[in-house]
């Protein structure tokens, strides 16, 4: 029994080795802090460690008890004023999401420019001063907001066209979300995009009478667009969703030497008394079940607290970590917790199902005020 268990644990190994290099080899997010460490048979790996009863154990008990608290969280629905607060307080900030995007996509782009490389850390081409001008220059653009769907379309095009050439550019997967986000949402306010408009939108302005593109092209174009504005949470999940599960999967589990360097290197089992086997496995699936969430839109906002507690452990206990190659990922999470799952998501069906916190907490009011109190009891008798 325990062979033919060996054996499955095996193929399903293989199974996601042989994904992993249909999509390409790249250098991870874990060569950012360690040279890598001793190459090891994946497959070997993965069965030793998945066939250990300590390791099976405590990975089953931690699936089990985050499937246990979220069924309980269901059932019992605590906190719902201030989870109904906490929510109304995010829709307040839905105005401010084409800024946030822009910081989100601009800061790591500058910052790309400046470092020579091609959105990713991992992809350096033989063209350090057109890298550094393509950078910069988008970049600044986008924090500026200005022609800014152009830009985050054309940037867009330029990453799809060099991807299959460099697959390394998987590892900033996030940009494909970040920018159709921009090109759908435009950009906002503060840009100069919004204020050129205000004044174009002006008859009274002589700016008005010499714009021949803002009626003409823009005003049509964002009247076409705006129905499918709704699908933004829907994109950022699915494409963040993505990111997630290819870091966890491809750059940890099917990397154990140089996950365990790192793991060696920064004496993480220190901080958690486990084996680093189940260090570097655990944090593959971590990452694996948020993104999978993400892509289901399931616990959304919840999920992205997790991603934050994942990127500040990144960004504090990794202290030669290049910070700004996780700014477009953090914004974007920031993102999901503004406006939620969107359509398409488990959580809207859940808030078909079960009702929104809001509804919980207006439920709650109404039976308040429809109970008489003792006072109108003893009058009314």
């Amino acid at each position: 029994m325990h062979y033919r268990f060996r054996r499955v644990v095996g193929a399903l190994t293989a199974l996601l080795v042989a994904a992993h290099f249909l999509v390409g080899s790249a250098a991870a997010h874990i060569e950012y802090v360690t040279p890598g460490g001793e190459p090891q048979d994946v497959v070997a790996f993965l069965t030793d460690a998945l066939t250990t009863p300590f390791i099976v154990a405590v990975l089953l008990g931690g699936f089990l008890a985050i499937v246990a608290g979220l069924a309980v969280y269901l059932y019992v629905r605590p906190f719902p004023a201030d989870i109904a607060a906490f929510r109304a307080i995010m829709d307040d900030y839905r105005d401010l999401l084409p800024w946030l995007f822009r910081l989100s996509m601009g800061m790591p782009m500058i910052g790309a420019g400046f470092g020579g490389y091609f959105f990713s850390p991992a992809v350096e081409l033989p063209y350090p001063t057109a890298l550094r001008l393509f950078g910069i220059s988008v970049g600044f653009l986008l924090l500026f907001g200005l022609a800014t769907r152009v830009v985050a379309v054309g940037t867009l095009l330029i990453y799809l066209a060099v991807l299959p050439s460099e697959p390394g550019l998987l590892l900033a997967f996030e940009y494909i979300p970040g920018l159709l986000a921009i090109a759908l949402l435009g950009g906002g306010r503060p840009s100069a995009d919004a204020m050129i408009a205000r004044m174009a939108d002006d008859d009274r302005t002589v700016y008005s009478d010499f714009d021949p593109f803002y009626r003409r092209v823009a005003v049509p174009f964002a009247e076409r667009i705006e129905p499918y504005t709704a699908l933004v949470p829907t994109l950022l999940r699915g494409g963040i969703g993505v990111a997630f599960i290819y870091l966890g999967i491809s750059q940890k589990l099917l990397r154990p030497g140089a996950s365990l360097a790192v793991v060696e290197k920064y004496n993480l089992t220190a901080v958690v008394p486990v084996e680093p086997e189940l260090w570097v496995i655990g944090a593959g699936l971590t990452e694996a079940l948020v993104g999978v969430m993400f892509i289901f839109g399931a616990f959304t906002r919840g999920f992205s607290l997790v991603a934050f507690g994942l990127f500040v452990t990144t960004l504090f206990g990794l202290p030669d970590d290049p910070v700004v190659a996780h700014i477009s990922l953090f914004g974007l999470v920031s993102a999901l917790l503004i406006t939620g799952a969107g359509p398409y998501s488990v959580d809207g069906w859940l808030k078909s199902k079960f009702g929104a916190a809001a509804d919980v907490v207006g439920s709650d009011d109404s039976e308040q005020r429809e109970s008489p109190t003792a006072e109108e009891s003893v009058g009314g008798d």
